[in-house]
């Protein structure tokens, strides 16, 4: 029986810092599926989309919605995430088959994969459409170290991250999620030690997803904790009639003169791997239902 996806939150060490422990299994497993990823292409956007789900659950408004561009220069290309407060997630990278050696310690090359000659860039806009932008230089494409230097410097929140994602033989991931740590305003320095010292038992978080829930890790690793549950999927927020409405924002001229060059019209989602096609006739008879509207 397959563990359902799940992101707790609660607060820990007498209630001074923030706690997130997610479990992404089937979130990766759905963007594998869907992008047809090698193992090192799903452990960088499987460790990105872990970190921007954990970001959507701090998201304010129901109409909140967040995005991450992560720009490193290596093998696996520009990886681009998004989400919303409801964690519908949704991503991909430009390169979905990247390979490479092992890295020093044997396991998936992810700094080489996303490389560090770049940045990691967030847009928030907590609903009031007044967005964040911060942008943060990489620090080793490992995803993880590179989102707690985003917290630190362009949100001034010092947050231990802790993210991983592991591959089985048959390509299907066998365990994904994250650790988050962010102390309180006026949080005591015991506390921040508190959780400074237990993000390195995370090291190997991926292989603890994959035995165990996100509740009994939390449980093992913290005690009693109060949280509450959040459930991550992929989701993406295309659909037919979403793309005809922005056709049909083009306006007639312009819908003609693409018919005129190539036929027909199609529009690719990067997000979820589709391709929306419109034959002429179709094209047509969405000219007709817009002139009927005005």
């Amino acid at each position: 029986m397959k563990k359902e996806d799940a992101l707790l939150r609660g607060l820990v060490y007498n209630d001074e810092v923030s706690v997130c422990v997610a479990d992404t299994t089937q979130l990766i497993n759905e963007a594998i599926r869907i992008h047809d990823l090698s193992a090192l292409s799903a452990a960088a956007l499987g460790r990105t989309l872990t970190a921007a789900a954990y970001m959507c659950s701090s998201l304010k408004e129901e109409r909140g919605a967040l995005s991450v561009t992560v720009k490193g220069g290596g093998v696996g290309g520009n990886i681009y995430v998004s989400g919303d407060k409801a964690l519908h997630m949704r991503g991909y990278i430009e390169n979905p088959h990247a390979e490479l050696p092992p890295n020093a310690l044997g396991k998936l090359d992810v700094g080489g994969c996303v490389g560090k000659d770049g940045y990691i860039s967030v847009v928030r806009d907590d609903g009031d459409n007044v967005p964040f932008v911060g942008t943060t230089e990489l620090v080793s494409g490992e995803i993880g170290e590179d989102f707690a230097a985003y917290f630190a410097y362009s949100e001034q929140i010092p947050t231990a991250v802790a993210v991983g994602v592991k591959i089985g033989t048959d390509g299907t991931c066998l365990g994904a999620g994250g650790v988050f740590l962010q102390p309180l305003p006026g949080a005591s320095e015991e506390s921040i030690r508190k959780a400074e010292e237990i993000i390195g038992k995370f090291s190997a978080v991926s292989s603890l997803m994959e035995r165990m829930t996100a509740q009994e890790l939390l449980e093992e690793c913290f005690g009693a904790v109060k949280f509450y549950t959040l459930k991550p999927a992929y989701k993406c927020s295309c659909s037919r009639n979403y793309i005809e409405g922005i056709l049909a924002a083009m306006g007639e001229k312009e819908l003609r003169s693409i018919l005129e060059e190539q036929g027909e019209i199609s529009v690719y989602c990067h997000y979820c791997n589709t391709d929306y096609k419109f034959s002429a006739q179709e094209v047509e008879d969405l000219i007709t239902r817009m002139r009927g509207d005005t």
